[in-house]
């Protein structure tokens, strides 16, 4: 997203007159879902002054700071302590979505399941896609060449223990690797969504998005 995250940390790019991550909270808070943790890394006291406590948005925010960049799954790992022992959502903060979070979580995880990701259509820039979606909902690996793949939106409801109960949990790593050892245990599931979905990461689709919302 360079230039446009020299100075400013991409949650906090605008579309629509309104940074990504707004759009983010005020579809959580739609879906009745208020208490909300945001994880800081690259220029994350800008992200904290922007949002404060959550009360300007109807929200209550609080933080999980990265002493270096961990990855995503570091960065949960990290953040466990704030989490508790139900489930959770988790947003990516740099995709776009009129999905209803409600949808996600009025169907509960199973007993067996650690995880449900929101899997959408495979964009231009991503092809090959991610996981396989099976009739029975779980995901599985790509194979090489799957014409049925489809690609994790960075959107997902998730059990405290796909991370906690990882074996191979480190101070820093990523979510890919967890999410693999799930579908290898049979513990993960997923949902397709058809509607708006978009990846702001470049400045063109950032662009792209500023037109579709009228900034």
């Amino acid at each position: 997203m360079r230039p446009l995250t020299e100075r400013t940390p991409k949650p906090l790019l605008k579309a629509g007159g309104k940074a990504l991550i707004v759009h983010t909270i005020e579809r959580l808070r739609k879906a009745g879902i208020t208490d909300i943790l945001v994880n800081l890394a690259y220029l994350g006291e800008q992200i904290s002054d922007y949002l404060g406590d959550g009360t300007d948005l109807g929200v209550s925010i609080n933080y999980s700071h990265e002493p270096y960049p961990l990855e995503v799954g570091g960065a949960i790992a990290r953040a466990l302590d704030h989490l508790g022992g139900e489930p959770f959502i988790l947003v990516n903060a740099d995709v776009w979505s009129d999905y209803s979070f409600q949808t996600l979580i009025e169907k509960p995880l199973r007993s067996q399941e650690l995880a449900r990701l929101l899997m959408v259509k495979n964009p231009d820039f991503h092809q090959k896609g991610d996981f396989v979606l099976t009739e029975s909902g779980r995901l599985a690996r790509a194979g090489e060449g799957s014409s049925d793949s489809c690609t994790y939106s960075g959107m997902a409801l998730m059990s405290p223990d796909l991370i906690a109960k990882y074996p191979l949990q480190r101070e820093k790593f990523a979510l890919l690797e967890v999410l693999l050892h799930a579908i290898d245990k049979e513990a993960l599931a997923g949902e397709f969504y058809s509607g708006e979905w978009q990846d702001i990461g470049t400045p063109e689709r950032l662009s792209m998005l500023n037109e579709q919302l009228g900034g």
